[in-house]
C-alpha cells in the first residue's frame, strides 16, 4: 500500500489529556497515543469525541515537556476505537521537538 501521509508516523508512549474549545467546564479525558507526526496524532479514548470539534490539549512527550495546542478531530474508526486529529495553531518550537523525535525515530529504524 503506497504511503500518502505527508509526515513519517511515530508510535510514542505518553499520555494527554483534552478538553473541548469552547467549554467553560470540559471535562479533562486522558488518551493513550497511538502514533504521532509533526501534523497530528492518532489516539484511542474513552470517551465520546465529536468529529470536526477542535480540543484543547496538554501532550507530555518523551522528553516530559509538555505541549499546549489544539487539535481538530478529523476521523473515528469505531472498530479500533481511534480517533485521528490534526494539529492547528502548533507553534514551531514545539513543531520542532517532535521533527527532532522523528530524525532520532528513523535514525533507529535503520540501525544508525
Amino acid at each position: 500500500m503506497e504511503e500518502k501521509r505527508r509526515s513519517r508516523r511515530m508510535v510514542l508512549d505518553a499520555h494527554l489529556v483534552m478538553k473541548r474549545v469552547g467549554e467553560t467546564e470540559g471535562e479533562r479525558v486522558s488518551v493513550d497515543i497511538i502514533d504521532l507526526s509533526k501534523d497530528g496524532i492518532g489516539f484511542s479514548c474513552s470517551a465520546a469525541l465529536t468529529m470536526n470539534a477542535i480540543y484543547e490539549m496538554d501532550l507530555t512527550i518523551w522528553t516530559k515537556d509538555v505541549i499546549h495546542t489544539f487539535v481538530n478531530i478529523t476521523r473515528f474508526d469505531s472498530k479500533k476505537n481511534m480517533y485521528g486529529a490534526i494539529f492547528t495553531g502548533m507553534n514551531e518550537n514545539d513543531s520542532g521537538k517532535i521533527r527532532i523525535y522523528e530524525m532520532f525515530d528513523r535514525a533507529q529504524a535503520e540501525g544508525r
